[in-house]
């Protein structure tokens, strides 16, 4: 599925950790070093600028603003330092990278090969900055041009002002995100593995508890039940932004639901019930999975919710085989085009205006990654589908009354694309 392979050139010893280096379609994609911590791979970006018709990639950020840029930069791996300044650094197409920091944070590009200038005035901001972009005509930035793509458009409207004010053009850099901060090394893909194995087992444990209570008639609610998942988070040694999420009834119809302690529905008979799960392993490195199960606390699934499940259910399908066809055919697919497949099959059964979300999202470090979407609806995201990447594929259906969603995640390989967990069939009967 992947070929690793070690870097060439053995590394000194008592200096560099030995490298390990992920080729896809024989391009070196990721540069990793042992024990997860990134570096830049300068030679892959040179020649992936070169490709896409680039002078160069200016990674830029100021108190957080562009993730991005600094997972790229691996100022997040340095740990420690503090980073209350801008800071600038051009990975050229050709020749030897450049950087730009204030002079009290004058180290905070140490770490990476290159020289690096340092300003302290305004005025010196801006100088340093025209000297840093001499020679480039084309740059990619953190940018999406009218906002099409808000993940990516992290770069503020006045420090390209600054840069078109140099003399340069800014272009998205949605695709170079895509190959160097978004595609998973073999670690980060057994770590999503694992942590769709462990989300399984604890969606497993939640419907038996349901199910249990059910028959027993022991009251409980959807923070019951959230609670005793968050509990199986932590028994099964996963970490995560938030309490997952349990909707019943009506709740099922709101897709960002999440019940609390102030704020919760008793799970009776008769209930569909959603389940929505998303962690990763408490590792560096590691990256999230994200399901969706549907369960139902009765012996028989009305016949309206089979019918949404159905088509929710087709549409997933129908994603899934076009990602699948596409990968093996080697040819070149769109986030916005597996979205456009989904939403087709849905507005066929009649569930058009019941959409309210796109198809899918990237997963990484974030349970939202910085890769592609599959999205048509509430963006128009025309990034490619890279292989290394991972993504949810969850169409849903939603009413005032109620809500379906399936939700499976999905890895993309040189010549193939799978689903790393069990796809649910109908909905699960809890009783």
């Amino acid at each position: 599925m992947f070929t690793i392979s070690d870097a060439r050139g053995a590394p000194q010893a008592g200096r560099d950790p030995p490298v390990r280096t992920l080729y896809l379609d024989g391009m070196v994609s990721v540069h990793a070093v042992a024990g997860g911590a990134a570096a830049v791979d300068i030679a892959a970006i040179q020649a992936a600028l070169r490709a896409d018709g680039l002078d160069g990639w200016l990674l830029y950020d100021f108190r957080g603003q562009n993730p991005i840029a600094a997972g790229v930069a691996g100022i997040a791996a340095q740990g420690g330092h503090l980073a209350t300044r801008r800071w600038y650094y051009l990975i050229p197409a050709a020749g030897e990278p450049r950087g730009l920091v204030h002079a009290i944070e004058r180290d905070s590009l140490a770490h990476l090969p290159g020289t690096i200038s340092r300003y302290s005035r305004r005025d010196e901001l801006e100088a340093g900055l025209r000297a840093l972009l001499q020679g480039t005509r084309r740059i990619a930035m953190e940018y999406s041009a009218g906002c099409a793509i808000p993940y990516i458009s992290r770069v503020d409207a006045g420090t390209i002002e600054l840069v078109a004010g140099a003399g340069v053009a800014v272009v998205s850099s949605g695709d170079l995100v895509q190959r160097f901060a978004a595609v998973w090394n073999e670690a980060a893909i057994a770590s999503h593995l694992e942590a769709s194995a462990r989300l399984y087992r604890i969606k497993d444990r939640a419907c038996e508890a349901i199910a249990q209570r059910t028959r027993d008639g022991v009251a409980t609610t959807e923070y019951d039940i959230q609670q005793l998942m968050a509990a199986g988070f932590r028994a099964e040694g996963l970490v995560t932004d938030s309490d997952p999420n349990v909707s019943a009834a009506e709740n099922t119809g709101n897709p960002h639901y999440l019940p609390t302690a102030a704020r919760t529905r008793p799970i009776g008979r008769d209930d569909l019930v959603l389940l929505d799960l998303w962690g990763k392993l408490d590792r560096r490195g590691a990256v999230f999975a994200d399901i969706t199960w549907m369960g139902f606390t009765g012996a028989r699934v009305p016949a309206l919710h089979t019918r949404a499940f159905e088509a929710v259910a087709a549409a997933r399908d129908a994603a899934i085989a076009l990602v699948q066809r596409a990968a093996a055919a080697g040819q070149a697919l769109r986030g916005w085009e597996v979205d456009r497949a989904a939403a087709s099959v849905l507005r066929q059964a009649g569930y058009g205006d019941r959409i309210l979300h796109r198809t899918g999202h990237s997963l990484g470090e974030a349970v939202h990654g910085n890769g592609v979407n599959m999205d048509d609806y509430e963006t128009h995201d025309d990034r490619r589908l890279l292989p290394g990447t991972g993504f949810t594929i969850e169409p849903g259906v939603y009413f005032p009354e109620f809500g379906v969603r399936s939700e499976i995640n999905m890895i993309v390989a040189p010549r193939a694309a799978s689903v790393t967990g069990p796809i649910q069939a109908e909905i699960q009967v809890l009783v």
